[in-house]
């Protein structure tokens, strides 16, 4: 199994490495742009399937170049990552991609409030603009992992467009210290299906990131009604950009169905990829009852090239987990880490279909274990299909 020790590279010469994807990263500036490039054509041609243009290429188009494409081969070695990590040209990417996203939200309301519609029309716009949203909270997880002030209130800004602003703290304090153990909400189990997840994920994350900066505020004497709660900070920037909304192109029927549905599919992007990263993993507990330290091996990677490129290297999690502030360029891929079988777009699709997740994933969690189903956090509900199905150690016989 891979160790976070063994995460590293021969020192190659700075000067020899060259980045092939430098100009291709300007696709995940692009990708949220998408619904209005959908709106343009459908306003040229007068076709409605344009509206769907961001979910065929999200469903459809990216997981077949994934497979067109494979696995990225392009590795930054050490003695490449400082000048990586200095260049700021990936980091203005960032910056730029966070008003594309309220340019699609704001174009996307004023279409819907002042075009006719039909109810069909209106769903699929909202689903496709959900998307890109919901990925709005992966350019501030990008960005909010940094430690510059300028990218931290980026990240909140960024965040509040699909009103998840609380993931700020929940996924840096929260997610990081408890990835892959059963006090993680947002670490799905064998066996639980994602639809079953989203209802303890959810509202566990946003109680988690409460209670922690209640916590931290209380610390510093201060109430967590204090508007230094960093929650409380994206949540008032989304509330003033949704009654703007309103308030500018009217309190139309059409707007209060579709500005819930897109957020709602937003934060369903954001549940589907925390529902395949840890997917079974369990972190051990040495001999004084604290679980091990995370390790790379405790994420689901995938390195396939075209879906890395419109999120800013997500997928390259296993590193990221070992190395959370590590700018999205530099982010690396090894072998020996748990792979998923293709990128994040055609992984969501599958998690929607329970039968098929599960038979594509739990054998993969069950080889990560070297199958031993006492290494594996098991959803409890599932424990005795799963035993059947796999066989019991010694261990989970106990269990059972």
């Amino acid at each position: 199994m891979t160790s976070m020790a063994q995460i590293s590279t021969p020192d190659l010469g700075s000067a020899r490495y060259i980045d092939r994807k430098r100009y291709l990263w300007m696709l995940s500036v692009v990708w949220p742009a998408a619904p209005m490039i959908g709106l343009y054509l459908v306003n040229l041609t007068g076709w409605s399937v344009f509206y769907a243009l961001t979910m065929i290429i999200w469903y459809g188009v990216i997981p077949l170049l994934d497979v067109l494409f494979g696995n990225d081969p392009n590795n930054p070695p050490d003695a490449a990552m400082a000048r990586l990590e200095a260049d700021r040209y990936y980091r203005i990417l960032t910056y730029l991609t966070v008003p594309v996203h309220y340019a699609s939200l704001i174009v996307s309301v004023w279409w819907v409030a002042t075009q006719p519609m039909a109810w069909w029309e209106i769903v699929v716009l909202a689903l496709s603009l959900g998307i890109v949203n919901g990925l709005a909270l992966n350019t501030g997880h990008e960005l909010g992992h940094k430690k510059a002030a300028f990218e931290r209130w980026m990240a909140k800004i960024v965040l509040a467009v699909v009103g998840y602003g609380h993931f700020f703290i929940e996924h840096n304090k929260g997610h990081h210290r408890d990835v892959a153990t059963p006090e993680d909400p947002a670490t799905s189990r064998m066996g639980e299906n994602i639809y079953k997840f989203s209802l303890r994920e959810i509202p566990g994350a946003f109680s988690r990131a409460w209670e922690l900066e209640k916590v931290r505020l209380g610390r510093a004497g201060k109430s967590v009604w204090s508007l230094e709660n960093e929650i409380i900070q994206p949540l008032l920037i989304t509330i003033a950009l949704y009654t703007s909304l309103v308030l500018v192109f009217g309190p139309d029927p059409k707007l209060l169905v579709f500005l819930p549905i897109q957020m709602a599919f937003g934060w369903w992007q954001l549940t589907s990829a925390n529902y395949i990263e840890h997917y079974g993993l369990l972190r051990e507990k040495t001999a004084d009852g604290r679980y091990e330290r995370a390790q790379p091996r405790h994420s689901w990677n995938s390195n396939h090239i075209a879906s890395n490129l419109i999120l800013f290297h997500l997928q390259r999690h296993s590193d990221h987990h070992a190395h959370p502030t590590r700018r999205y360029q530099s982010l690396r891929d090894f072998p020996g880490l748990p792979e998923l079988p293709t990128g994040y777009p055609g992984m969501f699709f599958i998690a929607m279909i329970p039968p098929l997740f599960r038979s594509v994933m739990d054998r993969r969690v069950v080889e990560w274990a070297d199958g031993d189903l006492g290494k594996i956090q098991i959803d409890g509900a599932s424990r005795r299909r799963i035993l059947r199905k796999f066989g019991a150690t010694p261990r989970e016989r106990v269990r059972a």
